[in-house]
């Protein structure tokens, strides 16, 4: 045997065993059940998609819970613990500005690892019912753009909004009744297409926005964007920050941690270049590696009694979290103001347009959509796994649940079946068990992220019909007011209102001449009805001169 044959024997050997595994797998109950021969893939070209999907979305774990705790979760002035020298009881003051009050900050970190099981268990329970019941290769979790609504927008942060969190967790709870109501008699798609097409794409570049924008400020990113009392905002990356308004008391863009998170955004960015797979959760690894290190300037554990108690659970590494704060907290009693309806349409819209669209397209790049119908295998089920998923988050006391574009990681590896989906769920079913790890990662780690998925979101703007100033005004409205009002619901109502001045012209037009079409056809048959009746009396009339 030569030298080189040698080399490659073990490799011919491992080739050779993992091609009677496919086989005896394809021929087993499994095989056919998710149609491994049928859809042309393998066993462990699925199991190498469900690993390559999940390493691409595994960030939701840290991002979701941290855009989640910003809204303050059930945490109340009631949590907050006197102040030192002071017999009055703690205010609303106790909750707000960038160093909260210390019992306030312990409720803020017991509701951010409960939310950090709330995502696994809702990303692994929506992934393994879409596998299992849908046969699609797609993965669930809670969505980014419905977070930050949620979080900033409906609950305020920490608090600060008109939805209180109990209200907003049952007007998600809705949403996913009546989104799955909708999928049951077949009005999902229906209703996507009746959204303007322009303003579905602004509506995208819009969320990624207001995601970038998040990333960019200090309470859940780097912080290179700060408060000003003269400009509204203004650049920071401060190395001293006012405590009560976030404003820069100076040493601009001297922040030790915005310098660490503009490394991790160079290391995440240079990955998704290259096409590396994993690329979004490889820049918060490497920052977050740094920021565990006690004794820096950028530690996340600071010598304080707060981050003496972070670092000893952090050092557990391994310890199963049971939810304690988040989990059935929805409350009802707040559905009589007018702005829960509000949110309740702005989150159908969103999960309409964003769902069924990343389905949609998901099914069209893996090559299983079906041209005549416009669908795809699994489609119905798709929609009610979709559903039920959102319900099961908002028990959890989690946001929205929406299909992943990262799927497209998992489908460009081979995935075909919902095997892949079932290896994507087994990840975050390993992911309960590193609580630990995963309740220390720093906003200056999660916020390069926000940055870089916003760009992602941004490639739809090409698509928008620029050159029509009828379509481009209103999507410029639409992902101009997102970010600017910090709202995702006033972009949108701006947007379709604009749309809506813009067009009521023409739809008039059209509608009249609809109308005097209708008219003349009728004054036609009128007219040749007449005729008719009077062509045979003139023939009569003839026949008695004659």
């Amino acid at each position: 045997m030569t030298t080189s044959a040698k080399r490659t024997a073990p490799w011919h050997r491992l080739s050779e065993a993992e091609a009677a595994l496919n086989r005896a797998v394809a021929a087993s109950w499994v095989g056919r059940y998710f149609k491994l021969d049928a859809r042309k893939s393998s066993f462990t070209k699925e199991l190498r998609a469900g690993a390559a999907t999940f390493l691409t979305m595994a960030y939701i774990i840290s991002v979701n819970a941290a855009i989640l705790t910003d809204s303050g979760g059930p945490c109340t002035v009631r949590d907050c613990t006197p102040v030192a020298n002071s017999t009055a009881a703690p205010g609303p003051e106790c909750t707000a500005g960038p160093s909260p009050n210390p019992g306030y900050e312990q409720c803020l970190a017991r509701t951010k690892s409960d939310l950090i099981v709330a995502t696994a268990v809702a990303a692994m329970a929506g992934s393994f019912a879409m596998g299992v019941f849908a046969n699609l290769p797609l993965a669930l979790a809670p969505g980014m753009g419905a977070n930050a609504y949620f979080a900033y927008n409906m609950v305020g942060f920490h608090g600060s909004g008109s939805i209180p969190y109990g209200t907003a967790l049952a007007v998600v709870m809705l949403e996913g009744v009546v989104f799955l109501a909708l999928s049951a008699v077949g009005l999902r798609s229906r209703l996507a297409r009746l959204i303007p097409r322009n303003i579905r794409l602004a509506s995208a570049v819009g969320i990624g926005l207001f995601l970038a924008f998040t990333g960019l400020q200090a309470h859940q990113g780097v912080g290179l964007v700060g408060a000003s009392p003269s400009t509204l905002v203004t650049l920071a990356a401060c190395s001293e920050v006012d405590p009560a308004t976030g404003a820069c008391l100076g040493g601009t863009m001297r922040s030790p941690t915005f310098w660490l998170g503009a490394a991790g955004f160079l290391v995440t960015a240079t990955c998704l270049a290259r096409n590396v797979k994993g690329a979004m959760i490889y820049g918060i690894v490497v920052v977050t590696a740094v920021s565990w290190i006690r004794g820096t300037s950028v530690t996340v554990f600071p010598d304080t009694a707060a981050g003496d108690a972070a670092f000893a659970y952090f050092r557990k590494v391994v310890g199963f979290h049971m939810i304690s704060t988040t989990a059935g907290k929805i409350s009802f009693a707040g559905f009589r103001h007018g702005n829960v309806w509000v949110a309740l349409v702005t989150l159908l819209y969103v999960d309409v347009l964003d769902t069924t669209g990343t389905m949609y397209s998901m099914a069209e790049y893996g090559g299983f959509a079906d041209e005549a119908t416009g669908g795809f295998e699994g489609e119905y089920r798709a929609f009610l796994v979709d559903a039920g998923s959102t319900v099961l988050s908002a028990g959890l006391g989690s946001s929205t649940v929406t299909t992943y574009i990262e799927s497209a990681a998992g489908i460009r590896e081979g995935g075909r079946t919902g095997l892949t989906a079932v290896t994507v769920a087994a990840g975050f079913l390993a992911s309960l068990f590193f609580g630990p790890l995963l309740t220390s990662v720093p906003p200056w780690a999660v916020g390069p992220s926000l940055v870089l998925v916003g760009a992602m979101m941004m490639r739809v703007a090409g698509e928008i019909e620029w050159g029509d100033m009828k379509e481009g005004v209103p999507a410029f409205v639409t992902m101009a007011l997102m970010p600017l009002s910090f709202s995702i619901a006033y972009g949108i109502i701006a947007g379709l209102g604009v749309y809506v001045a813009l067009h009521w012209y023409d739809w008039a037009r059209h509608g009249l001449g609809k109308v005097r079409g209708v008219l003349d056809e009728r004054r036609n048959q009128v007219a040749a009805a007449a005729g008719e009746v009077v062509g045979p009396a003139a023939a009569a009339e003839q026949d008695d001169v004659v």
